[in-house]
């Protein structure tokens, strides 16, 4: 029995991360897609520092990393969601619906620390919806969220209209906005590293991690090495539920306004970020130093364009051009690569020699 299209390119990927790692060490580490991204990282930071105005400044880099945060906390468990096979558009949608619960709850007197808690528990129900209805129920993962993007979207905008709340205690909105010294870098910094690292650990030391990569190249043979896939997809999406209502109390704080349309089109730029960074839109690669640069190229484009008074509208262009080039180039880097293959194959045979 022939193997199927879909087992085919599982099978095509797994050959391919195989053969990766016949390399030597040091080749997978400098020969990567990941070292690549880190070294345009720098040459476009070094670029933009020496021609456009003020970008190389601690003030910069302060609303620079301010405005990387909600991509960069976003980004975070959307790559075990795309390693596994599945995506989540629905994610801005949770970061407005928990932004507006914030706002409300502010409001209505209750204290803001338990109101960022309910915000979270929000969250994870809504991680909880997406996950129930791709692994329970069956639906494709794109169908889901793109279904949950606009539901978690209307019920935010139909609690508070067109109207926007904007009494916030001092205090939070001051410890986000708070530098250390004269650095630039902001204090909400230390929260981002401690959750990349803790998602770092998650997704290459640990079963669950390795679960989520052989999810991404074929469902049947994660489950038959024991991985339980219904409930790593759920762990998945529960994941990205709750730090997306994590990053829209921090937008809320930093901004201070709830609103029902915030972060619209954010989801654009964090799948854009994740895909640059390496994670294959198939699923089965990527790696999670490979995504924090993702972001910070396109956190350093978008703020030397902003710099350099280039227009909002081109400036989500060029973020939808990285995002088309990020799941072509694969492509076309394997294609590459396969021809090579097949002609060094093609040498190294012998010729048949024709019996006398």
């Amino acid at each position: 029995m022939g193997l199927t299209p879909s087992n085919r390119d599982a099978q095509t990927r797994a050959d391919r991360i195989i053969a990766d790692y016949a390399r030597p060490l040091w080749q997978r580490w400098l020969l990567s897609r990941e070292t690549a991204v880190i070294v345009a990282l720098i040459v476009v930071a070094i670029v933009a520092s020496i021609v456009v105005p003020n970008f190389g400044t601690t003030t910069t880099l302060g609303f620079l990393l301010l405005d990387a945060t909600p991509i960069l906390l976003i980004a975070l468990p959307m790559t075990l969601v795309i390693v596994s096979g599945e995506i989540d558009l629905s994610v801005a949608s949770t970061l407005g619906l928990s932004s507006v619960m914030l706002g409300v709850l502010t409001k209505a007197g209750w204290p803001i620390e338990v109101a960022m808690v309910v915000c979270i528990v929000v969250g994870i129900v809504a991680g909880m919806v997406n996950g129930f209805l791709v692994t329970v129920v069956g639906l494709p993962s794109l169908a889901v969220t793109i279904g949950t993007l606009a539901l978690f979207r209307g019920i935010a905008v139909g609690m508070l209209g067109t109207t926007a709340i904007t009494e916030f205690p001092f205090e939070w909105q001051n410890l986000v906005q708070m530098r250390f010294g004269t650095s630039g870098i902001p204090v909400v910094m230390v929260l981002v590293v401690a959750l990349i690292i803790v998602f770092s650990l998650v997704l290459h030391f640990t079963p669950f991690g390795r679960g989520l990569f052989a999810l991404g190249l074929s469902k049947d043979a994660a489950a038959f090495s024991g991985v339980d896939v219904d409930r790593t997809k759920f762990i998945a999406f529960m994941l990205t539920g709750a730090v997306s209502a994590l990053a829209g109390i921090y937008w809320t704080l930093r901004y201070g306004s709830a609103r029902g349309d915030n972060a619209i089109g954010l989801e654009l730029s964090v799948i854009a970020a994740v895909l640059l960074g390496g994670v294959s839109i198939f699923g089965g690669k990527g790696a999670m130093h490979g995504v924090v640069a993702g972001v910070l190229l396109i956190g350093v484009l978008q703020s030397a364009l902003r710099l350099a008074n280039v227009s909002s509208d081109a400036i989500n262009i060029i973020t939808g051009a990285l995002l088309v080039i990020s799941v072509l180039s694969p492509r076309i880097l394997g294609w590459f690569s396969a021809r090579r293959a097949a002609s060094r194959r093609s040498r190294s045979t012998p010729a048949l020699t024709q019996p006398q």
